[in-house]
């Protein structure tokens, strides 16, 4: 049995099998961990399952929690790119910014960005039933976010945007056949791929944001009471086949 008490691993020179080695080892006894002095190191939190939570003070390298399987998580700093790719359960909350293809084809579980992120952000995220992986980036997104998105929903908040800051980049929901993007505003429509279509929201999507926009302020202790989901603006698919027309029958 496993105490209660954080275990501590210092990651200070640590090649990242090293440190994912070490991890492998604690969480079989200890399922409550911090890592110290992290800098670049790859995979951290790849495939652990639930109950097993880490604190990650420093700067892990890509593919933190890659095809994670229901651990939390929490990051104080920044995390590089394809943060969660195809992640399938759990929580992941960073204190600052993501790279680029963060939440890459996940599958479940939800992850919180506090500040900025990338290109490609949420690029073939996929449902199944009621398994639906959320997204929420604080400040704003790159180009390309939502692409041949399949399934769940990415919520951007666009907190303490500076006014020539726009929420997100070009090409919004570029080949996007599933789940939905929820903006908190109204973007130019020359940032929306041709497949992404303005729909209205419904009592479930107003729900869903207020949820998820309350954990956001729990989490990084923000004040978001004036961030309101009746103002968000949602994009959903104009088909859920887009590009039939390019294969013969």
């Amino acid at each position: 049995m496993g105490s209660n008490k954080m275990k501590t691993i210092n990651a200070e020179g640590l090649y990242y099998r090293q440190l994912n080695e070490q991890i492998d080892k604690v969480v079989k006894t200890d399922k409550n961990i911090i890592l110290n002095n992290v800098f670049g190191q790859r995979y951290i939190g790849r495939a652990l399952p639930e109950k097993v939570k880490i604190k990650i003070n420093g700067f892990p390298g890509n593919d933190m929690a890659a095809y994670m399987d229901g651990a939390e998580l929490e990051v104080f700093g920044n995390g590089q790119d394809a943060v969660g790719n195809t992640m399938n359960g759990g929580r992941i909350i960073v204190h600052g910014n993501c790279g680029d293809t963060t939440g890459y084809a996940m599958r479940g579980g939800e992850i919180y960005v506090e500040g900025y992120v990338g290109y490609r952000v949420g690029i073939h995220m996929k449902e199944y039933k009621e398994i639906k992986p959320v997204i929420v980036i604080g400040k704003k997104a790159g180009d390309f976010l939502g692409e041949y998105m399949a399934g769940g929903a990415i919520i951007v908040l666009g907190v303490g945007l500076d006014k020539n800051e726009d929420l997100i980049g070009k090409y919004c929901g570029t080949g996007i056949h599933g789940g939905a993007i929820f903006l908190n505003g109204s973007p130019d429509k020359y940032k929306l791929g041709k497949e992404a279509a303005k729909t209205e929201l419904t009592d479930a999507d107003k729900a869903l944001l207020k949820k998820h926009i309350e954990a956001y302020g729990k989490y990084f202790k923000k004040d978001v009471s004036k961030i309101k989901a009746e103002k968000f603006s949602k994009y959903a698919p104009l088909s859920a086949n887009p590009y039939s027309k390019m294969y013969s029958k």
